[in-house]
């Protein structure tokens, strides 16, 4: 497979499964209806916060990506081995976290904006908009960090497919999901895919680190 389009898929997957948790997106659709908000506010809201949300990822990624690509320059086994071992290690704890979840039966929990603290303390719009969009800010995103490392052995170019397939496809999906939620969707079982949220992330990982260790750049 050419490294390219092996970068360009894993980032689309990646981006995709992480887009659909019900954490990053749901929350915006259960606020717009206790403010009342309008479809457009609510989607409007959702742009502010999932380009928020990408940003910070993002800029958190050309770091690591930096590093990465530093290290590549002098320790060639460094991006080509040790990389794609830590997305599949990554996989492995999303794997033994999903099993030790639904062990304790806390697989539901799962938290990334307080929907009851938000609307308790009638915020205004505003504050309610900038709190959202500072809580997704600082969540970024850990298993698209880790895939900059592996893009980083093709450079900036690795680097630049990472950036701009995880922002437009997390920022054009979490909108459409917010969109078609406050629709009336939202009364899809969502809560199938945000329980199982690690062992989906866990197996992309794994494969993703397969076919980078596989794939001599």
């Amino acid at each position: 497979m050419d490294p390219y389009l092996q970068i360009l898929i894993g980032s689309f997957l990646l981006s995709i499964v992480h887009a659909l948790i019900p954490s990053h997106w749901l929350p915006l659709v259960a606020i717009g209806k206790a403010e009342k908000w309008s479809s457009a506010e609510t989607t409007t809201v959702a742009v502010i916060t999932a380009v928020s949300h990408t940003l910070s990822t993002v800029a958190i990624g050309v770091v690591v990506g930096l590093v990465g690509y530093k290290l590549s320059e002098t320790y060639h086994y460094i991006t080509h081995y040790i990389a794609p071992v830590i997305l599949i290690v990554l996989g492995l704890i999303y794997f033994y976290l999903e099993y030790r979840h639904s062990k304790t039966k806390l697989a539901h929990k799962h938290h990334h904006v307080d929907v009851d603290k938000i609307v308790k303390h009638k915020k205004t719009k505003w504050s309610i908009i900038l709190t959202l969009s500072l809580a997704m800010f600082f969540s970024p995103c850990l298993e698209i960090e880790v895939y900059y490392f592996t893009a980083s052995r093709l450079g900036w170019i690795g680097i630049g497919i990472v950036s701009i397939i995880y922002f437009f496809v997390t920022v054009i999906g979490i909108v459409m999901l917010v969109y078609f939620a406050s629709k009336g969707v939202q009364k899809l079982k969502w809560h199938i895919l945000e329980h199982h949220e690690k062992v989906i992330s866990g197996v992309i990982l794994v494969v993703v680190g397969f076919l980078a260790f596989f794939i001599e750049f």
